[in-house]
């Protein structure tokens, strides 16, 4: 089965992402970085001490990694796995596609 480009044959057959069974929770998560990252506005407006925001830059950073992983996790089992299974030119782009986001995650 051929598919766009940004999307998977998994998505086609299931109706789902395989982010969509804990989409709530990700949203969630996502609100709380977006929290954190508007702090880090405030504290700037606030002039607080360079490290403290550094610190907390760190921490910003480091949830966003940790979403990106979970997301990459997801992507794996859900497109990539099906893709596997379906085997061919679909398969050979999904494990293409999924190491440049890899090597993309590596470079940040």
């Amino acid at each position: 089965m051929t598919t766009e480009p940004d999307q998977c044959s998994a998505h086609a057959a299931t109706g789902e992402h395989g982010y969509t069974k804990d989409k709530e929770a990700h949203l969630k998560r996502l609100r709380r970085i977006e929290g954190q990252v508007r702090g880090l506005q405030r504290m700037v407006e606030e002039d607080v001490y360079c490290i403290d925001i550094l610190t907390q830059v760190s921490a910003s950073t480091k949830a966003l990694q940790s979403f990106a992983l979970q997301l990459l996790e997801e992507h794996l089992r859900h497109c990539v796995a099906h893709a596997a299974v379906e085997g061919g030119e679909e398969m050979d782009a999904k494990v293409e596609e999924a190491t440049a986001a890899i090597a993309r995650m590596l470079r940040t």
